[in-house]
């Protein structure tokens, strides 16, 4: 049998306007270390709790619609819940509360006992382990609080404790005294809340504050005067708690992360050059002895085998690189590069390409929905499209594949250890079959058989004194004067 969450149940709080984010999408959308704010949330939280609810309100079908693609990708029920127009945290939690009710009722299951743990879909640093030492911290308590001690705490609600370091409640800022303002210690709005408190205490909050809200955090009042244990944990990191109202605030946060992120990288054995301009994912693969040099940026789950060097000023999503590779100066999204690969500098890597082991895409290549044998290069200047090359081949400078007509992509096969001539055009479909050759500047239109030497021949016509017909007057026809009075035509010199 699997162990049981420590939660019952985990309320994740999206229903926050976010106007001081400027933008047209919702704040808890909003993107760091490739996952929206929300998503950092759910991931961190949803493995501790049995049953899930995302309380939403403003952007409402935006962020129900996020709501259903983090679902998919955490595979597990999320409840949305709708929080009404009565504002507040407090409110908020009772009708995620009340949304996880009402769904056990629909499937015919018993209310959920135990604790529900609260978080932010603002607050993208928080960690499992700190949500589980907050779960662990006083199970018999019935209401548990994340705190944090900041040098500078305006704006956050102060914990107010007695002389033993109880807990005794919690003051915003906006209502708190001098005296209280003077408190370091700040709620981080992270929670660990009995059920049963809840449904008791949260239809009954009152508003009867400077923002005409309802408080989550009058719950610790409420369970005091039933004598109710209440604890806060302070967290060992201040700014797991932080939370983003403004782009400035969204920057300050990402930086942090992609932080943790290369430095759990680094201590794995990862080599990270310059982690000021290194971007990591936090679902990027990194192996043993991958080396990153300055200028790289992982994105989308990029996997990056053992010995692969990637950079300077790199750019992959979605990406494998193989054991032992080299991508310098290049941008890929979709391609698989094979072990020993080496690619760049200034290829472009669209998606569909495979590389196979020990290739080459060299300088000023492009690359789409292209299968490219082990050990086949192409070196420079050319662009491989809904392409099929065996093993072996050389792609000659300047070779195009021309593989769309207006209307259809068509595919082009180059087979075994074939050789494709500089300034090549493969018009698609067309086959180049094992060992054959391609001369330089020759347009193939029809299947080449193996072994065989493509050419497209055209006598070369040389039009004499065109120059000083047509450019009389010019530096160069002026050359072509000289050279013919002086009988020295062929010397370029």
């Amino acid at each position: 049998m699997p162990e049981a969450a420590p939660a019952a149940a985990l309320v994740v709080l999206a229903a926050g306007q976010g106007t001081r984010m400027r933008s047209r999408t919702p704040k808890v959308m909003h993107r760091v270390g490739g996952r929206s704010l929300l998503g950092h949330a759910l991931a961190a939280a949803a493995p501790l709790a049995g049953t899930v609810a995302v309380v939403v309100r403003h952007e409402r079908e935006a962020v129900a619609g996020h709501v259903g693609e983090l679902a998919t990708a955490l595979d597990r029920d999320l409840v949305v819940a709708d929080q009404d127009e009565v504002p507040g945290t407090g409110r908020a939690l009772w009708c995620g509360v009340q949304a996880l009710d009402a769904a056990r009722e629909a499937a015919g299951l018993p209310r959920l006992t135990g604790r529900v743990l609260v978080t932010s879909g603002d607050v993208p640093l928080v960690t499992t382990v700190s949500l589980r030492a907050l779960l662990d911290a006083d199970p018999g308590a019935a209401v548990a609080v994340m705190t944090a001690v900041l040098d500078d705490p305006t704006g956050y609600g102060r914990v107010l404790r007695d002389g033993d370091g109880a807990v005794t409640g919690i003051v915003e800022h906006k209502d708190a005294s001098d005296d209280q303002r003077a408190v370091r210690e700040v709620n981080g709005g992270i929670w660990a809340i009995d059920l049963d408190l809840c449904r008791e205490v949260l239809p009954a909050l009152g508003s009867a504050n400077a923002q005409g809200e309802q408080y989550l955090t009058d719950v610790v009042g409420e369970a005091r005067s039933r004598g109710l244990g209440v604890v806060g944990v302070p967290v060992a990191d201040p700014h797991e708690v932080d939370g983003v109202n403004d782009r400035v605030q969204l920057a300050a946060v990402g930086a942090l992360l992609n932080r943790r992120t290369l430095e759990v990288h680094m201590r794995a054995g990862v080599t990270v050059v310059d982690p000021a301009t290194t971007w990591v994912d936090t679902d990027v693969v990194l192996e043993q002895d991958v080396t990153l040099l300055p200028g790289t940026q992982l994105h989308d789950g990029t996997v990056v085998r053992a010995g692969a060097t990637v950079g300077p000023d790199t750019t992959l999503s979605a990406c494998e690189v193989g054991e032992g590779a080299s991508v310098v100066r290049s941008h890929g999204s979709g391609a698989v590069l094979g072990a020993g690969a080496t690619i760049g500098p200034f290829a472009y890597l669209r998606p569909g390409t495979d590389l196979g082991e020990r290739g080459k895409l060299g300088a000023f290549v492009e690359t789409k929905n292209a299968q490219i044998g082990a050990r086949s290069k192409v070196p420079h200047l050319s662009y491989v499209g809904d392409a099929t090359i065996g093993e072996g081949s050389n792609i000659g400078c300047a070779t195009v594949f021309v593989n769309y007509d207006g209307v259809t992509k068509h595919r082009t096969t180059v087979g075994d250890h074939v050789r494709i001539g500089s300034d090549t055009m493969l018009v698609a479909p067309v086959t180049v079959g094992d060992g054959a050759y391609t001369a330089a500047s020759t347009i193939v239109r029809k299947d080449v058989p193996p072994g065989a030497l493509a050419m497209t021949v055209a006598p070369q016509r040389n039009v004499e004194g065109w120059v000083e017909q047509k450019r009389p007057g010019s530096a160069a026809a002026d050359a072509a004067a000289r050279a013919t009075r002086s009988g020295d035509q062929g010397d370029q010199r």
